[in-house]
């Protein structure tokens, strides 16, 4: 081949990483997802569809450097092309829950013959020349161009569309054929660790990559300062962009660890940032840099860094990396976003230990004595804080004390605050505010310093035991979209009955004069005017139906313990809802129920749902009641 075609045909590599990016990151990850919605596939259903496009990518980038059939690269990757072309084509068609659980299955089939055919016979594609830039930049532009927010806010249909043609253009690339010596990066830099710990550290990279989007992208809050609005879309664009750029600089320079280190730390300070979201700017420039750092090497490692000589040994070792790191880590990730909705900073530290061990070591080796005698100081230190610390009764006296035990070592503290702050909404939500004097007296203090979920130092007011009970059994049963994992392991002994006393104990001094307020709230004349009572309804099939239906999960799992059945809003018995009283009276009155519970019973209140919201459930259940005043 000419030395000039040679070099013109070598930027092929480029156009093949871009397109694979934009297709993973703008379809399967955004409009794949947002089909599903608009099919009515969510819940379980939606867990399934999902599960299965993970499974068809692990088992095809696992299958795919075994496949013997077909032994060209060139025509592996225009078959993987080809089907994630079709792929995208056949969102665009009405789906069942059946043929979109297949359809998921050939998407993720389709990416792992896809990626681990380029990122195996890259050198292919990119050639002898600036092979490094050339990754970097196809990395730097598929990140881009996802970002760029004609695309990013088009709807699922154009992103698919999108996506689609951009594969079937790559199809029609004519592809350079294997040259009979691969080439190498120039001067290819040891990475310093094993095939096993890169594995580790990339898989590492991936689930924290992976929860900080899935947090990101379902928390309003932290969406809005990082992914909506163009001009938060184009700077995320040249952040990955630059990032990308100089991820393949700093690979030809400094070399693999040196990058995976500088990817950990913009990516692991980023899910840090995120536990507090006035932070989120800090977060929002950090998040993209990290992951176009790592991205980069992720491609370039087979094919560029790892230390094997044959294609069958850089594919066996690309289907690895993109099984475990490129799939598994990224469902583990999203696990983790979806059930706690943050990233421990336990595992931050972990992923950190793997990521720098080879780092550690060698800091270990170097400074050995400096280590070794700061050891011997710290557990000095520490024998003798435990001899000369008093003696303290370790095994609390009350069921109470012992509930408090279990709120600590559960780690409730790490989404539940116990301090109302004074003077905001808090008060009238949560209140009332306890005294400075109040929350010394606590050993230790449980003031917490981030809200997941509510506020609970006045829970005991405001929840009964066996709500709570029913809550910790089935969080988004009892409580809508309440993302709080199930506790219910907690009742297989004493320590979940020993949880709800110690919450249902939570009240203040001043737990009477807070509901008094509470009864003198009213919806704002705003909110009872932009009443909506399909919102109503759809509001009341979340929250409430769980009670209020004769065939609600949480009325027929828990009827034998509510103090009084819940009122079946449909046909009765009435027992509170107002009988008499002008329309506007009644409303405020099934309002004020919606908004704070009813005292002395099971009923909770919605205290988070803002003012319009509990207006349109008023609205629609005193359109649909049928006459309460015959039932009383």
């Amino acid at each position: 081949m000419p030395p000039g075609k040679s070099r013109t045909s070598s930027w092929q590599g480029v156009v093949l990483v871009a397109i694979t990016y934009t297709y993973f990151l703008i379809f399967a990850q955004f409009a794949f997802l947002q089909r599903l919605a608009t099919l009515g596939i969510a819940e379980t259903h939606l867990k399934i569809v999902m599960a299965a496009m993970a499974i068809g990518g692990i088992l095809f980038s696992l299958l795919t450097p075994r496949i013997r059939f077909i032994q060209s690269p060139n025509l592996r990757l225009r078959v993987g092309l080809g089907a994630s072309s079709a792929a995208a084509l056949f969102t665009l068609l009405p789906l069942s829950f059946v043929a979109a659980t297949a359809l998921s299955f050939l998407i993720g089939a389709a990416l792992g013959v896809l990626t681990v055919t380029l990122v195996t016979n890259l050198h292919q594609w990119v050639g002898n020349r600036n092979a490094l830039l050339k990754v970097g930049l196809g990395t730097g532009i598929g990140y881009f161009a996802c970002n760029v927010p004609l695309l990013f806010t088009a709807t699922p249909q154009v992103q698919a569309a999108t996506a689609a043609i951009l594969c079937f253009a790559a199809l029609c690339l004519p592809l350079r054929s294997a040259p009979e010596t691969p080439p190498q990066a120039p001067n290819p830099p040891q990475t310093g660790r094993s095939f096993l710990l890169v594995l580790a550290s990339f898989a590492a990279l991936v689930w924290l990559d992976s929860a900080a989007f899935f947090i990101i992208q379902n928390t309003p809050a932290l969406k809005s300062g990082t992914w909506q609005g163009s001009i938060h879309l184009w700077t995320n664009a040249a952040l990955h962009f630059a990032a990308a750029l100089a991820s393949a600089w700093l690979l030809r320079r400094k070399g693999l660890s040196f990058v995976l280190y500088g990817a950990f730390v913009a990516l692991g300070c980023a899910c840090l940032l995120l536990l507090s979201p006035d932070r989120i700017l800090v977060a929002s420039i950090l998040y993209p840099i990290g992951v176009s750092l790592y991205s980069v090497a992720l491609v370039a490692y087979p094919s560029l860094f790892a230390p094997v000589s044959t294609a069958a040994e850089r594919g066996r070792q690309a289907g690895w990396i993109y099984a475990v790191a490129g799939w598994s880590a990224s469902v583990l990730g999203i696990g983790m976003g979806q059930n706690l909705g943050y990233v421990p900073p336990a595992f931050v530290l972990a992923s950190g230990v793997v990521i720098l061990l080879p780092w550690l070591f060698r800091l270990f080796l170097s400074r050995m004595r400096e280590i070794v005698l700061a050891e011997v100081v710290l557990l000095a230190a520490f024998g003798l804080n435990r001899v000369l610390q008093p003696a303290r009764q370790t095994s609390p006296s009350s069921q109470i004390e012992r509930g408090r035990q279990v709120y600590i070592s559960e780690g409730c503290i790490s989404c539940h605050s116990q301090y109302v702050r004074p003077n905001t909404s808090d008060v009238l939500m949560w209140g009332p505010v306890e005294s400075i004097q109040e929350i010394r007296l606590q050993h230790p203090p449980l003031i917490g310093n981030r809200r997941q979920g509510p506020d609970l130092s006045q829970v005991g007011v405001r929840r009964s035991a066996l709500w709570l009970k029913a809550h910790f059994y089935d969080p988004p049963e009892v409580s809508g979209a309440s993302i709080m994992p199930t506790f219910a392991f907690l009742f297989r002994d004493q320590r979940g009955g020993d949880l709800v006393a110690y919450l249902a104990s939570l009240r203040g001094a001043d737990a009477q004069q807070h509901i008094a307020e509470v009864r003198r709230w009213q919806p704002s004349t705003a909110a009872v005017q932009a009443a909506n009572p399909a919102e109503g309804r759809s509001l009341y099939q979340r929250y409430c139906a769980t009670c209020h239906a004769a065939d609600g999960r949480t009325h027929s799992t828990w009827e034998a313990g509510f103090k009084r059945l819940p009122t079946d809003l449909i046909d009765g018995p009435f027992y509170d809802l107002p009988g008499s009283g002008t329309r506007e009276e009644r409303m405020i009155r099934i309002a004020q129920m919606a908004k704070f519970g009813i005292l002395g019973t099971d009923m909770p209140g919605h205290e988070y749902l803002p003012d319009q919201q509990i207006a349109s459930i008023s609205l629609w259940v005193l359109q649909n009641i049928a006459h309460p005043v015959q039932n009383q």
